[in-house]
């Protein structure tokens, strides 16, 4: 039983869907948690075609659903917040390549905490060379998903530092319509009014249409003042396959929400680069990000 702290009297679940993981890898995110020093409920969804995962962790708190069919991530992490939803005060959306460090849920929720305008946070997202990955970004367009696969990286650098925020050197908390489906640190309350995962989309657009939806009732925050790793795998850039997958289900989210015609993504962008005065930044030389040293961290380098 992890220790108990003041903050165990909110409820914290949080929950992960596997697809033929790694047992050491879930093995590691695990530990993070436990080193979190928080009591909360981990639901593991496995859309594995055996159950071999079962026993792979042992805990009270942990609670295994074999669905036995690949029904999809948004699908596999509703089945879980359905779990929770009338029991948890703030519930974690998060992959099993993750790693954090012991502060990082005890920081969010203390923000969360503090900011009852906030639905939904997202920490630092850092690479396992300490590198920034920039997974802040604007309300897409068709031309950020899908066309640019199809096209030249440099005619697409000025648009790429926009849509990825990238001008804001990734440095302060900051309200974005966009944050990565790796980790959704979700107040329970907004996703209650919103609704769950939209499980028309088998995997990629989930996260774009659930944060959007938050951000119209909630704020959506950056909050740089944490930092996971993110041992991301950009499986739909290595196999032909899932980008088949990629394609298919972004054609199903701007089917959805509108493909050049959506009125309440142009107004939420300009709200946004407004307030992140994009029209003075742009004029300035994009900051690099820093590249932070992981090594002294050892419960983060024994994921990569």
């Amino acid at each position: 039983m992890m220790n108990i702290s003041r903050r165990d009297k909110r409820k914290i679940s949080a929950s992960i869907v596997l697809y033929k993981t790694d047992p050491l890898e879930l093995k590691h995110v695990y530990q993070c948690f436990v080193q979190s020093q928080v009591n909360f409920q981990l639901i593991l969804v496995d859309n594995s075609p055996d159950d071999r995962l079962r026993n792979v962790l042992e805990d009270e708190n942990i609670k295994y659903l074999f669905t036995g069919q690949n029904m999809g991530y948004g699908r596999g992490h509703n089945l879980a917040i359905k779990e929770i939803i009338n029991q948890s005060e703030f519930h974690l959306v998060i992959n099993s390549d993750i790693s954090f460090l012991p502060n990082v849920i005890c920081s969010l929720v203390d923000y969360m905490t503090q900011h009852p305008e906030v639905g939904q946070v997202m920490p630092k997202v850092l690479s396992p060379e300490g590198e920034m990955q920039y997974l802040c970004k604007l309300i897409p367009t068709p031309l950020d998903l899908i066309f640019r696969r199809f096209l030249p990286a440099f005619l697409l650098k000025k648009r790429k530092e926009k849509f990825q925020l990238i001008f804001t050197g990734y440095d302060k908390i900051m309200e974005v319509p966009y944050l990565s489906g790796c980790f959704m640190f979700l107040r329970t309350a907004s996703v209650k009014e919103v609704g769950l995962f939209d499980e028309r989309f088998f995997m990629y657009p989930e996260d774009i249409d659930l944060t959007r939806r938050i951000n119209e009732k909630y704020k959506t925050i950056y909050y740089p003042e944490v930092f996971i790793v993110h041992n991301h795998g950009k499986e739909s850039y290595k196999r032909g396959d899932m980008l088949l997958v990629h394609t298919a289900n972004m054609i199903k989210y701007f089917n959805k929400w509108g493909w050049f015609f959506d009125l309440k993504r142009v107004k939420t962008n300009q709200k946004i680069l407004k307030k992140l005065n994009y029209e003075t930044s742009r004029r300035i030389a994009v900051p690099k990000g820093k590249k932070t040293d992981l090594k002294k961290n050892k419960l983060l380098t024994n994921a990569s």
